[in-house]
């Protein structure tokens, strides 16, 4: 079993952010050996779900042509893996380059902190995608296909429809999907093996400063504050979060 003493001070902020702490009856079901394999899985398709994200964010809102069929190659491989089964997931660590600086649009009204922060985000989100990989391996779950939670969904319906707010809402939804991934983390580390737990703890420090960095940059989009926008989503999150669901996934609710 692992400790979190050291991280009490870096989750108190996450667990203030979040409207709600995960479900005993979620952990329960979680630290089951028989739901390690669906855990993981839906683990590691989140962290490309991750890097798809923050990917759409800076093709769309902030660089060039050019620099965005960079990103869509840096992302192919890992995609390729996922949606073909094609490739050697052994290979992958090595793919995680990008090939080319990204430059902002002349018109792109968000800068170049966007870029960074995004493309920082994508490249420790691949990271992790290979380690989830190796867990899979240490734990001889192979990869297959999953259909997806409600989670993401059930947040981004709520996103507005018109700009600046639709970005301002997405990366709004982002901070709460990278808190509540550090929150689970932090909450399932102490109850699975030191491999699983160690490598859930080794997560938290990067989770939580992602949930910061989507916070910073939707409150620098916003022509305004952003507060209202945050408590609603907060509670949205919490309600799927809380409310019964009988899918099991990372980010599921509440087992019925």
């Amino acid at each position: 079993m692992c400790t979190l003493m050291p991280y009490h001070e870096l989750l108190a902020p996450i667990k203030s952010f979040l409207k709600c702490e995960t479900p005993n009856k979620w952990v329960e079901e979680a630290i089951k050996l028989e739901n390690l394999p669906m855990l993981l899985l839906d683990h590691l398709v989140c962290e490309l779900k991750a890097a798809q994200s923050a990917m759409f964010l800076i093709r769309k809102y902030a660089v060039d042509k050019e620099s965005g069929k960079a990103l869509l190659a840096w992302l192919q491989p890992f995609e390729q893996y996922i949606y073909k089964l094609e490739g050697d997931w052994l290979l992958l660590s090595d793919k995680n380059t990008l090939k080319k600086s990204m430059i902002p649009k002349s018109n792109s009204r968000y800068g170049q902190d966007l870029v960074d922060k995004m493309v920082m985000l994508i490249k420790e989100e691949l990271h992790h995608f290979y380690q989830v990989l190796e867990m899979m391996h240490h734990y001889d779950v192979n990869y297959v296909h999953i259909t997806p939670g409600r989670y993401a969904k059930g947040m981004l319906t709520h996103v507005k429809t018109h700009e600046p707010d639709t970005l301002v809402d997405k990366l709004i939804c982002g901070a709460y999907i990278e808190a509540r991934s550090c929150e689970r983390f932090a909450m399932l580390a102490p109850h699975v093996d030191k491999t699983l737990g160690d490598f859930y703890t080794s997560l938290l420090r990067s989770e939580a400063r992602h949930y910061q960095d989507y916070l910073a940059l939707a409150q620098s989009i916003s022509p305004t504050d952003i507060s209202d926008r945050v408590e609603y989503f907060g509670k949205v999150e919490a309600d799927l979060i809380l409310s019964p669901d009988d899918d099991f996934k990372f980010h599921s609710g509440t087992p019925l």
